[in-house]
C-alpha cells in the first residue's frame, strides 16, 4: 500500500485536469459560432462528427491539410499578444486546401504547453474560431495537452488540422496552359513563414517588440503579428465562376518555390516584379539582412500571398470579381514554356 501522506496527485505532478475542463467550457461558445451545414455535435466527445451529405456533397473527395505558425509564435508569446496567431493557424491550413480546389469544412487544433493558462489558451482558441468562422469552416474538436517538463515556462505550441471536400473531378490544378495569366493577391504582411530570419533581423537591429515599427504604425511586435490573410471566400468565388486553372499559396519558399507546384511539366512562369509595390516590411527586412532579391523571393511572400492561374480570356473578369470580394489584385505575369520561375523588372 501507498502511504497516504506521501501520495501524489496528478495536479502535484503538474497536470491540472480542472483547468483543462474549464478551458473546454470557456471555448464552447466560440466553437458554436463556427457551426455550418454538416456539423453534428459540440466539443467534448472522443471524436468529432461531420455529415458530408448535410453539407451538400453528392460524390465528395476529401482533402486534408496540417500546419503550424512557426516561430512567429515566439513573438506572440514574448509580447503576450497571442489571440491572432489562432487566425494564422487556420489560414495556413485552409489556404492550402483551396489550392486543391476544396472547400474547407472543419478544423481541429492541438495546443500543447508545460503549464496551462486558461485565459491564454482561450484567447488562442477564440482566434482559431475567428479564422474558422471567416472561412466557413467549423471548429469541431481539438486537444489541449499539459506536459510539464516538455516546454520552457510560459511557452506553448500549436498545430492545426483542416479537412475540406470537393465534388469528384473538381480538383486543382487543372488545364494550366501556356498563355494563362497570373493574378497575384496581396498579402497582409509577412504571414507565417520566415520568422526565424525576421527575429534575427530584429535582434541585429537591437530593437524590442515594443519599439515603434520602422515600416508601419504601432509597435514592431504588433506590426509583425498581423495575421495571415484568409483567401478562402474570394478564391472559391473565383473558382466557382470558372476560368481558374490553379491556385498557389505563397508560403515558405516564396514565389520561386510555390508557383511551380501548380505548373505541369514543360511549363514555367514569367513574373514582372515591377507590377506590384514591395511592402515596407520586406524592404526593411531585406535591408536588415542584406538580402539579395533572389533570396527575398525564396524566403518571403514579398507582398503576394496567393496566385491565381487563370485563362487569359477570363483574366479581367476574374480580377474584377476578386477585387469585389475584397482582394487587392495585381496582374503579375503569365505561364510560359520552360520550367521554374523567371523574373523581369525589380522589387528592390
Amino acid at each position: 500500500m501507498t502511504d497516504a501522506k506521501n501520495g501524489l496527485t496528478y495536479a502535484q505532478a503538474g497536470v491540472d485536469i480542472d483547468a483543462g475542463n474549464a478551458l473546454v467550457e470557456r471555448i464552447k461558445p466560440a466553437a458554436k459560432r463556427t457551426a455550418r451545414p454538416g456539423t453534428m455535435a459540440g466539443l467534448g466527445g472522443f471524436g468529432a462528427l461531420f455529415d458530408l451529405k448535410a453539407a451538400g456533397y453528392r460524390d465528395p473527395v476529401l482533402v486534408a491539410a496540417t500546419d503550424g505558425v512557426g516561430t512567429k509564435l515566439r513573438i506572440a508569446i514574448d509580447t503576450g499578444h497571442v489571440g491572432q496567431v489562432g487566425v494564422d493557424l487556420v489560414a495556413m491550413c485552409v489556404n492550402d486546401l483551396i489550392c486543391q480546389g476544396a472547400e474547407p469544412l472543419f478544423f481541429l487544433d492541438y495546443f500543447a504547453t508545460g503549464k496551462l493558462k486558461v485565459d491564454e489558451a482561450a484567447a488562442v482558441i477564440e482566434g482559431i474560431a475567428e479564422g474558422c468562422a471567416a472561412s466557413g469552416c467549423a471548429l469541431i474538436g481539438g486537444e489541449t495537452a499539459e506536459m510539464p517538463g516538455m516546454y520552457h515556462a510560459g511557452d506553448f505550441d500549436l498545430a492545426g488540422f483542416a479537412v475540406g471536400a470537393m465534388e469528384r473531378g473538381g480538383d486543382l490544378p487543372a488545364g494550366v496552359a501556356e498563355g494563362d495569366v497570373l493574378l497575384g493577391l496581396a498579402a497582409s504582411g509577412v504571414h507565417s513563414n520566415g520568422f526565424s530570419l525576421v527575429r534575427k533581423v530584429v535582434e541585429r537591429a537591437g530593437l524590442g517588440w515594443d519599439a515603434p515599427a520602422p515600416f508601419a504604425q504601432g509597435t514592431l511586435g504588433e506590426a509583425l503579428l498581423v495575421p495571415t490573410k484568409l483567401y478562402v471566400t474570394s478564391a472559391l468565388a473565383a473558382v466557382r465562376a470558372g476560368g481558374v486553372h490553379g491556385l498557389a499559396h505563397i508560403t515558405g519558399g516564396g514565389l520561386t518555390e510555390n508557383l511551380p507546384r501548380v505548373l505541369p511539366e514543360g511549363l514555367g512562369a514569367e513574373i514582372d516584379l515591377s507590377s506590384w509595390q514591395l511592402p515596407g516590411v520586406f524592404s526593411w527586412l531585406a535591408e536588415g539582412a542584406a538580402l539579395t532579391e533572389a533570396e527575398l523571393l525564396k524566403t518571403f511572400n514579398a507582398g503576394i500571398g496567393m496566385v491565381a492561374v487563370v485563362a487569359a480570356d477570363r483574366a479581367d473578369a476574374l480580377a474584377d470579381l476578386l477585387a469585389a470580394e475584397g482582394e487587392t489584385v495585381h496582374r503579375i505575369g503569365r505561364v510560359v514554356a520552360g520550367q521554374g520561375v523567371r523574373y523581369g523588372g525589380r522589387l528592390l
